[in-house]
């Protein structure tokens, strides 16, 4: 009974450090296979960046080629090109806008210049005075590194026309994948269902819908927000009397896409702007302007705009954008999110996956009462799920 009992204890000994050794090549193979694909990530920028992104205009787009189509009984490649000549021209306007207003600030460049160093001689000697700290100290290497940088104008010339090269690079790629997903959207809906199993095709068709009502949500919702934040920010800064208070309300508006880092941005360049035309005195009003209007973004605007559609937590969330950022820079910044999203949805309908949409969401809270904003009799403003 004895030698029994000792076979047992030792098989399941055997059997235990089986799954343990079992566990470093599954660990290592995951490993692996992130590494290759951040490595491939980085090689093939170019290229991916503007497919992803032309992606999520593919989704944006897909009710307006829809409509196209069944209204007006256009073929398919004719909706895809309209639809994206309304992309083009959606984009062109806010650009053509955004140019005319850093035409103005360029134009006061010089006035700028010399009011910042007046502002800051009136602060070195605020800090003189309250501190007994000379400011002039601290800024000198900073003044020899920007006039050393100033000095190799050929570099800064061949760095705008590389970056502005990458840019039409980047726009012309994703243009003309937005028309080919649209075009050929049957088809990849088709390969999607089609490369999984028989059994697993209702379920890769349901993921595959939740992606594209989540994401065209997110995607709409976060314009509007970005326009409701940049008119809140034009309408504060200009009772305030800021000079540039479209153009600062502009960037914040556009900064405010990328989440968490966007409005610290904003917030330092309009710090910047404001201390050069106006001083330090009005710094503080700006600063508390850019709080006030992200306390109702976050608490307001977002509920009930973009709602809680895309529920991923704010560490995984923080640490998307910081990958992203290390990756492909700003474009990854603002692609993370929605990706994210996309990871989630799947994570939560595949069994094996499903500890990974957890890790990936929020804490559970009970079902709370959805706040109502009601602005007349029969208008009002519901949270959304």
């Amino acid at each position: 009974m004895k030698h029994f009992s000792g076979i047992f204890v030792l098989n399941r000994i055997i059997y235990k450090m089986k799954d343990k050794l079992s566990f470093l090549p599954k660990l290592a193979l995951v490993l692996f296979c992130l590494i290759s694909l951040t490595y491939v990530a980085i090689l093939g920028q170019s290229l991916l960046a503007p497919l992803l992104f032309s992606f999520l205009m593919g989704i944006l787009l897909l009710p307006v080629a829809n409509f196209l189509e069944s209204r007006f009984k256009f073929k398919r490649g004719l909706s895809s090109i309209v639809s994206v000549i309304i992309m083009i021209s959606l984009i062109g306007g806010i650009i053509y806008f955004f140019g005319n207003q850093l035409s103005d600030l360029w134009q006061d460049w010089p006035l700028l210049k010399k009011n910042a160093e007046e502002s800051f001689t009136e602060l070195n000697k605020w800090s003189k005075h309250s501190f007994n700290y000379d400011l002039e100290n601290t800024t000198s290497y900073l003044k020899d590194s920007t006039e050393k940088a100033l000095a190799t104008s050929a570099a800064i010339v061949a760095t705008t026309l590389a970056t502005l090269s990458s840019t039409l690079l980047f726009l012309g790629f994703t243009l003309l994948f937005t028309f080919f997903i649209l075009n050929y959207r049957r088809v990849l809906f088709t390969f999607l269902t089609s490369v999984f199993k028989e059994e697993h095709k209702e379920k890769v068709s349901e993921i595959v819908s939740q992606i594209q009502y989540i994401i065209k949500k997110y995607i709409i919702g976060l314009f509007l927000q970005m326009l409701i934040v940049t008119v809140l920010m034009i309408a504060v800064l200009s009772l305030l009397g800021v000079k540039y208070a479209v153009l600062l309300g502009l960037v914040a508006g556009i900064f405010n896409v990328v989440p968490y880092l966007g409005i610290f941005f904003a917030l330092l360049i309009s710090c910047l702007i404001t201390f050069a035309t106006a001083g330090a005195g009005k710094v503080l009003l700006v600063l508390i302007a850019f709080v006030g209007v992200h306390a109702i973004d976050g608490n307001i605007l977002m509920p009930l705009v973009v709602g809680s559609k895309v529920k991923i937590n704010a560490l995984i969330a923080f640490i998307g954008i910081i990958v992203g950022e290390m990756i492909w820079g700003i474009s990854g910044m603002f692609l993370c999110i929605p990706y994210l999203a996309m990871l989630k949805i799947i994570f939560d309908r595949v069994d094996t996956l499903k500890p990974w949409g957890l890790l990936m969401g929020e804490e559970h809270k009970p079902e709370k009462k959805k706040r109502v904003y009601r602005l007349t009799k029969k208008i009002k403003l519901e949270e959304k799920d």
